[in-house]
């Protein structure tokens, strides 16, 4: 058999440029494997060796611990047992003829029991009807005995290691970007976004409620839909709702449902409870919701059960809730303007989303994100200029993800050049206008002689912000940061 050395450099180069651009590498995703592949291919964990002749086993353990495998040595089926259920084992060496039982028996228990482990057959009775019989079985190749070529018996064990290697980690792979793909992406590499996707993942099989905590703008359902699409109930309903939009009179009609008849008007609605029964209710801005929804909400969750507005009888209800606020949730409870048993009902894992502010490095990863979303087929924009992405980097983002989706959107339906420039930013003609108009008055303070000196350079040189940090000596992300501060945002022609 041929080494597969050439097809796993190809293999990793394909998973580098597969992943190339989505805001978060393959490294960081899967952070259990080494980032050099001569590193992965070093950790080949347990190689069991299964013969009844002594004198062999020993021999064959000296060649493998001498190359630095770790090896185990088994003389018979029976003491095979409690190596399968060694994580570590990747690796068997089954003799073909084993004393009161078949090597092929022994084979396609392990292909059974644990299939990812790779086995190679030994028989000093070797033929070519023996060799595809056993492949057919799952073997990965054979090996003849006597040993007369170890450098064959070197090579077979080491492609059998990397196979394994390649399939596990081909797997791993598969079943990260399997639940990329079928939930939202969060874009972001950051370190406070690599660890808010690590928590994502932590929750993957947990049930219980979630809080999500976030300035307005920062993607908390994108992260509620995250953590649904990574759960168990993957594929039951997902429902969403804005606390915050509902009228008061309204609340317990939306939540739990309404009979027929219940009061003027009323047809008859299940509620979103029943409607995300076995699913997953996002209740987002819950801090908005009246105190006396609160109560019923918190039965609601302690008994698992809804009484629609008019109803008799109870209904029963299974469903995870994920609820969402930009409000400091303990402040109000200590000015009892939301229960406190309920926020610790909801307030049971609690996730924090940074803002845009605190993760400036994810900001060109994200607006070049909403570049190609917003890009249409016949547009002639391709790019962003890299003074326009040190505007962006250097605004304080106060809508924050939102806000920035909402400035690339609005800069692509104007931009008339290949690339978008700081002139066709929002927030650079917005600053311009609220300058154009501002008094010319200012109180004497550091602060507004250097807004002067700001805004002076910036006239001197019709605006042109290279030109401007050249003539006061600054460097561009550190004028773009002084602009910032002060409001003056030029816009740079």
């Amino acid at each position: 058999m041929q080494a597969p050395a050439d097809s796993t450099s190809l293999f990793l180069k394909c998973l580098d440029f597969g992943t190339e651009g989505n805001g978060m590498d393959f490294k960081s995703l899967l952070p259990d494997f080494p980032s050099d592949e001569s590193e992965f291919f070093s950790q080949p964990g347990l190689i069991l060796l299964v013969d009844d002749e002594p004198l062999l086993l020993r021999s064959l353990e000296r060649i493998l611990v001498g190359d630095g495998f770790r090896v185990a040595l088994a003389e018979s089926s029976a003491a095979v047992d409690p190596y399968l259920h060694d994580p570590s084992l990747s690796l068997v060496l089954v003799d073909l003829f084993l004393h009161g039982t078949s090597g092929l028996d022994l084979l396609d228990r392990i292909k059974s029991e644990r299939p990812e482990v790779e086995v190679v057959m030994m028989t000093g009775h070797a033929s070519i009807e023996t060799a595809v019989k056993a492949m057919r079985r799952g073997a990965f190749d054979y090996l003849e005995k006597p040993f007369e070529d170890i450098h064959r018996v070197r090579t077979t064990i080491q492609q059998a290691l990397q196979k394994r290697a390649l399939v596990q980690r081909n797997r791993r792979l598969e079943e990260v970007l399997r639940e990329r793909s079928a939930g939202p992406q969060l874009i972001g590499n950051s370190p406070k976004m690599r660890a808010l996707v690590r928590k994502i993942q932590s929750l993957r099989h947990n049930e219980s409620n979630v809080l999500i905590h976030g300035e307005s703008g920062t993607g908390k359902e994108l992260v509620a839909r995250a953590l649904h699409e990574a759960s168990p109930r993957a594929k039951k309903p997902f429902v969403p709702i804005d606390c915050g939009a509902l009228p008061e009179s309204i609340v317990e009609s939306e939540l739990f449902g309404h009979e027929k008849g219940a009061f003027t008007g009323a047809v008859g609605a299940p509620g979103l409870f029943r409607i995300a029964n076995q699913g997953t209710l996002f209740l987002d801005e819950v801090g908005e919701l009246p105190q006396s929804a609160q109560a019923k909400l918190l039965r609601a969750l302690q008994y698992k059960e809804v009484r629609p507005v008019g109803a008799t009888e109870a209904v029963r209800v299974d469903l995870r809730l994920i609820s969402a606020t930009h409000r400091d949730l303990e402040k109000m409870v200590e000015e009892q303007l939301f229960r406190m048993d309920l926020f610790y009902r909801l307030n049971v894992v609690r996730i924090e989303i940074p803002s845009l502010r605190e993760r400036k490095e994810d900001i060109p990863l994200l607006a070049h994100h909403f570049l190609q979303k917003y890009r249409h087929p016949d547009s002639r924009v391709v790019g962003i200029e890299d003074s326009a992405l040190d505007m962006l980097s250097s605004y304080e983002w106060p809508g924050n993800v939102r806000e920035l989706e909402n400035a690339i959107e609005s800069a692509m339906a104007t931009a008339r050049g290949t690339s978008l420039q700081t002139k066709d930013l929002p927030l650079a003609r917005r600053v311009s206008a609220s300058l154009a108009s501002a008094p010319r008055g200012i109180a004497l303070s550091l602060d507004a002689y250097e807004r002067c000196a700001l805004e002076r350079a910036l006239r001197e040189v019709g605006g042109d912000v290279r030109e401007a940090a050249r003539v006061l000596g600054l460097g561009r992300s550190t004028l773009y940061r002084k602009l910032a501060k002060h409001g003056l945002l030029w816009n740079a022609e």
